[in-house]
């Protein structure tokens, strides 16, 4: 397993680990197989979505903090249940095929680290799990 660490500026955002995602799939050595990006934190998550215009992470920030407004009647008494409704909503983790020894993302797609109750410190685990050889090998 791979850890990545990250330090988030602003209480929602979505950081591109598209490269680092890359980075832990080359250094696992798998051509083929799995590999599962999780975020160990209740008020972040991950998601896959364009990478190419930059416009497309704010509107989603701004969208999800619309749908879900900091400030509202919850009943969580640490006050950041917005930040826990979010996380929910984008999930934590996402499992991306490796062929060629290298992610499947489609043109446009990047990994985005999201979060929802910063600024912290946060953490990514990733592993990869290689496939397993065939049985019969084609001669």
């Amino acid at each position: 397993m791979k850890e990545i660490r990250l330090s988030t500026g602003r209480r929602t955002e979505l950081i591109d680990i598209t490269g680092r995602v890359q980075d832990a799939v080359a250094a696992g050595g798998a051509s083929s197989g799995l590999c599962v990006v999780y975020v160990p934190h209740t008020t972040a998550g991950v998601t896959i979505n364009e990478g190419a215009d930059p416009a497309v992470r704010l509107d989603i920030a701004a969208q999800l903090d619309r749908l879900v407004p900091w400030d509202n009647d919850y009943g969580h008494l640490e006050g950041n249940a917005a930040a826990h409704i979010k996380a929910t909503l984008t999930g934590s983790s996402v499992v991306i095929m490796i062929e060629k020894g290298r992610p499947v993302l489609g043109t446009w797609q990047s990994v985005y680290f999201c979060e929802f109750d910063g600024p912290r410190s946060r953490r990514v685990a990733i592993r990869i799990f290689p496939a397993p050889a065939p049985d019969n090998p084609a001669t």
